[in-house]
C-alpha cells in the first residue's frame, strides 16, 4: 500500500501559487532525477503558474510556454533535466511510448493533466491538485511515495 499525506493550503492570489511552486523547488533534492510531480485541476487553475515557478526558482530566466500543444518541454539545468508534459491530449497509454516516456522519468517530471493516463499515480512522487475558490486556489498536496510524504510534509503555509 502507498503512503500519503494530504493538506490543504490556502492560496490567496497567483502569487500564493507562485510561492507554492518556489517552495516545492526549494524542497526537492539537489538533482531530482526521476520524482515525478503531478499537477491536477481544471482550465486556469494555476498549474502551469505553479509549474512555470518552479522552472524559474531552479534558475530558468526564458519563456515557460505552457505543453499544450508540445506535450512536452524540457529545461535543462546543471545536472539534470525537467520535462513539462501535458497529457491533456493523450487519451491512451499507448500513447506515452511516443512521447518518450522511459526516458522522461529519467528527469524530475511535472506532469499536467496526469488524469487522463491510468495508473499515473502508481508511478508518482507527489500530486498537488488545484482548484478555484473566488479569487484565490486550494492546493491540496498528497504525498505517493514515502519520498513524496516527506516533501509532502514539510511543505508550510506560512511560505505561501
Amino acid at each position: 500500500m502507498r503512503e500519503s499525506l494530504a493538506q490543504a493550503l490556502e492560496l490567496a492570489d497567483a502569487g500564493a501559487t507562485e510561492a507554492l511552486g518556489k517552495q516545492l523547488a526549494r524542497l526537492l533534492p539537489a538533482d531530482p532525477a526521476g520524482w515525478t510531480i503531478l499537477l491536477e485541476g481544471d482550465l486556469g487553475a494555476g498549474k502551469s503558474t505553479l509549474a512555470r515557478a518552479m522552472l524559474r526558482e531552479f534558475g530558468h530566466a526564458g519563456p515557460v510556454p505552457s505543453p499544450t500543444y508540445t506535450l512536452v518541454e524540457p529545461y535543462q539545468f546543471a545536472g539534470f533535466v525537467v520535462y513539462h508534459v501535458d497529457l491533456y491530449r493523450i487519451v491512451d497509454t499507448e500513447e506515452l511510448e511516443f512521447l518518450g516516456w522511459p526516458e522522461l522519468r529519467e528527469g524530475l517530471l511535472l506532469v499536467e493533466w496526469p488524469e487522463r493516463v491510468k495508473g499515473l499515480a502508481e508511478q508518482a512522487d507527489i500530486c498537488i491538485r488545484l482548484d478555484i475558490d473566488g479569487d484565490g486556489r486550494i492546493a491540496a498536496i498528497t504525498g505517493l511515495s514515502p519520498r513524496g510524504v516527506e516533501l509532502a510534509s514539510a511543505i508550510t503555509a506560512d511560505q505561501v
